[in-house]
């Protein structure tokens, strides 16, 4: 029987050729990739890594007109781009920093994430700072594989992103990924009329709080304790760390009713360059993504009527809905040794919204 009769016989028998003895050995069964360049890890397992704007919101209790119980406890959170990622890096096996300005939104995180990987039967409590100059944290120190923490502090402050990085060396002995999502729509208007100080507030926040987490993640990644030289060794393929900038496609297109995002997203994509081009001599990877109109909470929260959400969906090329896990999925791959020799790169996540002016 040719290759040819074989697949045309595939509706009509559920088995075909000769079945084949098992291998005697792993290593015989791939004896023949010896000659093969090493191939990317694709888990996360033993990493460390930093996601900003990684807080979640539990939803208020359904109504009792709800056919769900109205007295059960909600404890799914709504995830955003920044919970959805850190998810995402805890399954692949990394253990994770919850960082939000508000303590109890990281908790919900760190909690969903521990509890939906397995790695404890019962909630992690708060704990005091382990130092007055770290961030405060939950106590995880019994949990093994991947595992999420959740971390209080304010990314604008220089002072908190310097104790983030501190905390994860002197917890872990080394920082493996930065994930940069933290960010808000800011300012409303245009030059003309935007108010001076929130277009400040904006920018401190979507760009300022990128190059301080960047400032002092970036030199913990050079001197982690499993560093090692070379252009080919050690982890990685001699890849020392991964920075991933959140953007948006709004950096890359413009034309929104408001200047300050736009304005602050085409930062971070420059920057992202930018940092790419400086650090990648140090093996440093650093690439940015760049969502399209993703239905989050940050959209859906504010309220959306049913006509926009699909006026939103028709604006894309494939005229599906995004979501968090188009983003956080994109995330994972450029923080994971899978992207090792990718760097510099802008990853638009927009089923195709920024490669036509039209939709046919």
């Amino acid at each position: 029987m040719n290759a040819g009769k074989d697949l045309r016989c595939l509706s009509q028998f559920t088995t075909f050729g000769e079945p084949q003895p098992l291998p005697s050995s792993h290593s015989q069964r791939h004896k023949h990739l010896d000659s093969l360049p090493a191939r990317p890890e694709t888990h996360l397992l033993g990493k460390v890594a930093i996601v900003t704007g990684a807080g979640s919101r539990i939803p208020p209790p359904p109504s009792s007109s709800s056919p769900s119980r109205p007295d059960a406890p909600q404890t799914t959170p709504e995830l955003g781009n920044g919970s959805a990622t850190a998810l995402l890096l805890a399954e692949s096996g990394a253990t994770v920093l919850c960082v939000d300005k508000d303590l109890e939104l990281a908790k919900h995180t760190a909690r969903f994430i521990n509890s939906s990987i397995s790695a404890t039967n019962s909630p992690a409590t708060a704990t005091a700072r382990p130092d007055p100059n770290q961030p405060q944290c939950e106590d995880v120190s019994t949990r093994r594989g991947g595992q999420a923490l959740a971390v209080e502090a304010d990314v604008t402050s220089p002072t908190d992103c310097r104790a983030i990085a501190a905390y994860a060396l002197s917890a872990f002995g080394r920082l493996d990924i930065l994930v940069n999502v933290v960010g808000i729509m800011g300012a409303k208007g245009t030059a003309v009329d935007v108010d001076p100080d929130e277009w400040t507030i904006g920018l401190d926040i979507n760009v300022t709080s990128m190059m301080l987490m960047a400032k002092y993640a970036i030199p913990a990644m050079l001197t982690g304790e499993h560093k090692t030289e070379g252009d080919s060794g050690g982890e990685g393929g001699g890849i020392r760390g991964s920075v991933v900038n959140v953007g948006s496609v709004a950096g890359l297109r413009g034309g929104t009713p408001h200047l300050m995002y736009p304005t602050s997203k085409g930062a971070v994509v420059n920057m992202t360059r930018a940092m790419a081009a400086q650090h990648g001599r140090e093996g440093v990877r650093v690439n940015c993504v760049c969502p399209g109109m993703l239905y989050t909470p940050m959209m859906y929260r504010k309220g959306m009527s049913d006509e926009m959400r699909e006026r939103r969906r028709k604006r894309s090329l494939l005229g599906t809905e995004g979501n968090v896990w188009d983003c956080a999925h994109a995330i994972r791959f450029l923080a994971g040794d899978e992207a090792r020799w990718i760097t510099g790169t802008v990853l638009t996540v927009d089923a195709g919204a920024t490669a036509s002016t039209a939709v046919l």
